[in-house]
């Protein structure tokens, strides 16, 4: 394999663009802030830009992941900002009428109840889409209204803060030096990774976004498998809910989580999976989490002027998604390639990766 042929191969892989943007955007920060890549130890723990990142993006890593799969059937979830909204006000409202706050067991309980609360936003949201044949967007529409006005309601529409610090651990506690949420969403990760790729779970979640109907006629519960990703990615939320209540040790039922939904898509479409269903890249969503983190953090860097910077992190991920289409590259760079396949032939390589399910579109 000549050079030139192995820089095509590299260039037309899912994840290089989104990489070189994230290193680009990395790269930036360095004549503003030049100690950005520098990590120092103190107290016991690790501290820099780089940790922080990683640290404030953990929240939307998770969402992201769940959003992944919903994605991945062809759906999409709107309400998951609302749900990391409830499941933070409903931990925070039942640690906060604890006598004793520290408790391990009451701070359990909680963390029990909020996780319970999101399963059921999800299967709800899961029972609208799949059984009532509503769609996805409406359906998760209702929750993403609602849920707002539920967390106003366990809150009262008070900010609750908490004193506890077993709670505090969860998204600002620290542990074998790092912050105890990367182990949180790296478990997250792997666990979602393994049931995708070492099991025919991913095919399936694959197959339903490429054609649900021919699924179900090859015998596949095309119904349960979209209920099983709804819930699935309501629990993300449920757990980024929980992340950054504990984080403020504080629930803000009006803006935890707000306008997160709109972060996770981008995040899920800058890591190169289609949003017309099929084909889905785990790794691809945590690099597109990491460039949407690292994008806000180098516009509060570079001094981009606070009514601004939503148009200045669009411009971005526009180019970010130009750079990522092979028709774009080839009228703007002359390059030629198949690159990768999205939308129907996205479909057609399900198809062909699976042909004894006879998945067709």
């Amino acid at each position: 394999m000549t050079t030139t042929s192995r820089w095509r191969a590299l260039t037309h892989h899912q994840l290089f663009w989104p990489v070189a943007v994230l290193v680009v955007l990395l790269l930036v920060n360095i004549p503003f802030t030049p100690d950005f890549f520098s990590i120092r130890m103190s107290d016991g723990h690790l501290y820099g830009s780089l940790v922080s990142i990683v640290l404030f993006g953990s929240p939307l890593i998770l969402v992201a992941v769940g959003m992944t799969l919903v994605i991945a059937t062809g759906g999409i979830d709107l309400s998951v900002g609302a749900v990391v909204a409830i499941a933070g006000a409903l931990a925070c409202s039942y640690i906060s009428g604890q006598a004793d706050q520290n408790a391990l067991s009451g701070v359990l309980l909680a963390m029990g109840l909020a996780l319970l609360a999101a399963l059921v936003c999800g299967l709800w949201n899961g029972f609208l889409v799949a059984r009532m044949g509503i769609q996805p967007i409406i359906a998760t529409l209702i929750i993403m209204v609602a849920g707002r006005g539920v967390a106003q309601l366990v809150t009262d529409g008070q900010i609750i803060t908490v004193n506890s610090e077993p709670y505090k651990l969860i998204g600002g506690g620290y542990w074998l030096t790092l912050p105890f949420s990367i182990f949180v969403v790296a478990v997250v990760v792997a666990v979602t990774v393994a049931l995708t790729r070492r099991t025919a779970l991913g095919l399936l979640v694959e197959s339903v976004g490429g054609n649900a109907e021919a699924s179900r006629l090859v015998g596949i519960r095309s119904r349960r498998i979209k209920i099983m990703v709804y819930v699935f990615c309501a629990l993300c939320a449920g757990i980024a809910g929980l992340m950054i209540s504990s984080n403020t040790s504080a629930a803000d039922g009006n803006n935890a989580g707000l306008w997160i939904e709109l972060d996770a898509i981008l995040a899920v479409v800058i890591g190169g999976t289609s949003l017309l269903g099929g084909r889905f890249s785990i790794g691809g969503t945590v690099v597109g989490a990491l460039v949407i983190q690292t994008l806000t953090t180098t516009i509060y860097t570079i001094g981009v002027p606070t009514q601004t910077n939503l148009v200045f992190k669009a411009v971005v991920v526009i180019v970010v998604c130009l750079l990522q289409s092979p028709k774009f590259r080839a009228k703007v760079f002359g390059t030629k390639g198949r690159g990768r396949a999205t939308g129907p032939a996205e479909t057609a390589a399900v198809a062909e990766a699976a042909p004894k399910m006879e998945v067709s579109r």
